[in-house]
């Protein structure tokens, strides 16, 4: 599959394609064609453990606490694509948030631990 064709699947898809994959094309069309075999390898076509939907939400929510603002507007095109629950996307935005607000506070672990020695002084 050519690089145009993979952008047309794409678009198809997901409504639209993110810019930076329409712009990398003319410049390294092999780069989405790298690009496709890893989706086929980390969401592979045949004998899928996930459903379509799960994996969009898994996207989604790696997208968000990547801060990615790319692929959070691609997963949110998908989302309207495939008619996915608001409910769903939301409590997949809260779980994000979640994690994200569990990090700070496990990144936190030596600003606790230096204020303890402090006060212990």
């Amino acid at each position: 599959m050519n690089a145009n064709e993979i952008l047309d699947m794409m678009r198809k898809g997901m409504g639209q394609v993110p810019a930076a994959l329409e712009k990398s094309v003319p410049v390294d069309p092999a780069l989405i064609q790298e690009h496709m075999r890893s989706k086929a390898f980390a969401m592979p076509a045949e004998k899928p453990a996930l459903d379509e939907e799960t994996r969009t939400l898994i996207y989604l929510a790696a997208a968000l606490a990547g801060t990615s603002p790319a692929c959070v507007k691609a997963m949110s095109n998908k989302i309207v694509q495939q008619g996915i629950a608001a409910d769903k996307v939301i409590e997949t935005v809260h779980i994000v948030r979640l994690a994200m607000a569990t990090k700070i506070i496990g990144d936190a672990e030596p600003v606790f631990d230096a204020l303890a020695a402090a006060t212990s002084k």
